[in-house]
């Protein structure tokens, strides 16, 4: 008899390992998703057109608070965990509930979910949530470029819309951006590639994906998200990490296989991190992975527009995941604001709305800012309510995207930027250029 397989996710990592394990696996069914970690995402089907022949009602995405109810209801052999950024006690407490239910428990590797490309890969993956990948993928695309090749990135999964019509999404300009209906999640990411002139794939089929991306790319770009492993095999893999979190590079799932697993890692924002911290870092990463090549690089900070900081009452508005997965209490627009002199960061959490509030109770680390969260229509209207009842002088956007674009701020506001730096050597220059004259 077939294994009957429930696999744990958040709409990312469930799904593919689903795709390239599961679909057309004679010896397993899968019985049902669990969802967590992102709003709404449960209560779906993941749909026959994607779920194959075998499945051909689909397959129900459920709250992973039913989990023990599941198992034993529809005899379940094995639990696959499938999502990232989680500390490793916390997988371990997932694997608990499984076993005392009397299932196995799963994790997949590498080897099992990684899929071939017949051009070269080159993986941004990170330890933890908000080390800086993202710049860091910007940066290695703009020197591929220099080297006069055509770069596709491919993002990693963040499909919280209909799944079927977002198997395989193709990202090239702002109007592509309406088209999907996407989220300011997604919108951070793939809006400053398209500034840059890059091409993004994402979705939901990364075997459709790849297949296309390789139709127009010399150099595959996969940017990693949370601090998930990569589902291309990389022919360089570049892993992120965070001398702000010290200790987090070796406490943190998958983040720990990324860095022992890395080619190269990169240690970032070693110009704002504590020295304690960084040589925390320096010596953890040189424990786990002593044949990785470690640069060093800066994430300086810079203040677009007019508007100026000085004695002003601000509201700093945050990239989300990184408050949230990443468990971060602050981020670049604190850093930046109380650099430049701001007289009080203004607390908003007394006038968050609907489900903004509920993310500081889920998230209580979460200091006096604000997480710019937007999984959906209803929560972008929650944060543009919550911005304008704020009452600040200034709105210090320190997301990847200018959020003007998406909400009606009523107040002065003005843009954070952070961009990767090098310091010093090795250089990823070099290095690129070595795999490509290899490849």
């Amino acid at each position: 008899m077939a294994k009957r397989v429930i696999i744990m996710g958040a709409a990312g990592r469930d799904f593919h390992n689903f795709n390239v394990v599961y679909r057309e696996n004679s010896g397993h069914r899968v019985v049902a998703f669990t969802a967590t970690q992102i709003p709404d995402i449960e209560g779906r089907i993941y749909p026959s057109q994607l779920a194959g022949p075998d499945y051909p009602s689909g397959i129900p995405i459920e709250a992973e608070a039913r989990l023990e109810e599941l198992i034993r209801r529809e005899v379940v052999d094995q639990v696959v965990f499938a999502y990232s950024d989680v500390a490793h006690e916390y997988v371990l407490h997932k694997a608990s509930r499984v076993l005392a239910a009397g299932a196995d428990f799963v994790l997949l590797g590498p080897r099992s979910t990684m899929l071939n490309a017949s051009k070269p890969v080159i993986a941004v993956c990170a330890a933890r949530t908000g080390a800086g990948k993202s710049q860091t993928t910007r940066h290695v695309a703009e020197i591929l470029k220099t080297l006069g090749k055509r770069v596709v990135v491919v993002r990693h999964p963040m499909p919280y819309g209909d799944l079927a019509e977002q198997s395989v999404q193709r990202f090239a300009t702002y109007g592509d951006l309406d088209k999907h209906g996407c989220t300011i999640e997604e919108r951070e990411e793939y809006e400053p590639h398209i500034d840059r002139g890059s091409v993004v794939y994402a979705g939901v089929d990364y075997g459709a994906i790849l297949a296309q991306a390789e139709k127009e790319a010399d150099v595959i770009l996969w940017d990693g998200g949370n601090n998930d492993l990569p589902f291309y095999r990389p022919d360089l893999h570049l892993v992120v990490v965070d001398p702000h979190r010290p200790g987090h590079e070796l406490r943190y799932h998958p983040g720990e296989a990324n860095v022992r697993m890395a080619d190269v890692v990169i240690i970032n924002k070693v110009d704002s991190a504590p020295a304690e911290g960084l040589e925390q870092v320096r010596r953890n990463v040189a424990g786990a992975n002593p044949r990785a090549r470690v640069i060093e690089a800066a994430s300086p900070i810079t203040l677009s527009g007019t508007e100026t900081v000085q004695g002003k009452r601000v509201l700093v508005v945050e990239d989300g995941p990184t408050l949230t997965h990443g468990e971060m209490p602050y981020g670049a627009g604190v850093i930046l604001a109380r650099r430049q002199g701001a007289s009080e960061l203004v607390d908003p959490r007394p006038y968050a709305a609907g489900s903004i509030g509920e993310v500081y109770n889920r998230y209580p680390h979460i200091g006096p800012l604000l997480p710019a969260m937007g999984y959906g229509r209803r929560q972008v209207e929650e944060l543009e309510q919550t911005i304008n009842a704020v009452p600040a002088d200034l709105v210090l956007i320190a997301t990847p995207i200018d959020l003007r674009r998406l909400v009606a701020i009523n107040k002065p506001a003005a843009r954070v930027g952070y961009e990767l730096e090098e310091v010093g050597e090795p250089a990823l220059g070099p290095i690129l250029r070595g795999l490509l004259e290899r490849a």
